[in-house]
């Protein structure tokens, strides 16, 4: 019995975490494929780069809510079973990445698209302690901003979600298994993150927020430069 209700447990997290909101929203608001749009994720972030900031924050809150419900479905049906509590956000980050609703055939065989699992995996965290929220959102915007990569910003959810589950531990205010998921959630989201990854490390990733802007600012001031060094040189 138990295993039965384990598997249907996942299996309920895996498709919930499949449903492409960012697709079906990005449809809906522009008639684009959201996966012919830059990165061709289908997250909050390249959401909203598809069909502008409210698009974006709506799919990222709905990405949220899909492991939220993952978790506390496992909890309801099985409250004493605390690995299935684990095992049920993490398929909604696997359904998340690599969407049964979004197969398709090309060149290479069958794929499945998806996103890189941040905002879902943060969904999971706030299932198990809803004031988690409070911190990995600020946190997580300040690396946004500040730190001025997306990428960055995804894996950090997670990274924030284990130190938060490794403090409570500590502190003897939750068990460590919460500490496996933001492990285990860390790797999903680094896997899906890895062509992001190897920019980071050339030195090629994209930019946003703060330093963006900074940038931009520094290539308009270079071009302004050269532009006035003709006119320097014929007087």
């Amino acid at each position: 019995m138990n295993l039965l209700l384990g598997v249907v447990i996942v299996l309920f997290g895996y498709l919930l975490g499949s449903i492409p909101f960012g697709f079906i929203l990005v449809k809906l608001r522009t008639g684009e494929d959201i996966r012919q749009v830059q990165s061709g994720r289908t997250g909050g972030t390249n959401a909203m780069r598809a069909a502008g900031k409210r698009i974006g924050v709506l799919t990222g809150a709905l990405d949220v809510l899909k492991s939220f419900f993952a978790v506390k479905l496992a909890m309801w049906l099985a409250p004493e079973l605390i690995w299935l509590h684990i095992l049920a956000p993490l398929a909604a980050i696997l359904g998340h990445n690599y969407s049964i609703f979004l197969m398709r055939r090309d060149k290479d065989g069958v794929k499945l698209g998806g996103g890189a699992g941040g905002a879902t995996a943060g969904g999971g965290a706030m299932g198990f302690w809803f004031p988690s929220l409070y911190i990995i959102l600020p946190l997580a915007f300040m690396v946004f901003y500040f730190v001025g990569y997306a990428s960055m910003t995804t894996l950090s959810i997670s990274a924030l979600a284990t130190i938060i589950f490794a403090v409570r531990f500590f502190l003897g205010h939750g068990p460590w298994e919460y500490i496996v998921y933001g492990l285990a959630s860390l790797a999903l989201v680094a896997w899906a993150l890895r062509p992001n990854i190897k920019r980071l490390l050339e030195g090629n990733e994209r930019l946003h927020g703060f330093r963006a802007r900074g940038q931009a600012a520094q290539e308009a001031a270079g071009k302004k430069r050269k532009g006035k060094r003709p006119a320097a040189a014929a007087r």
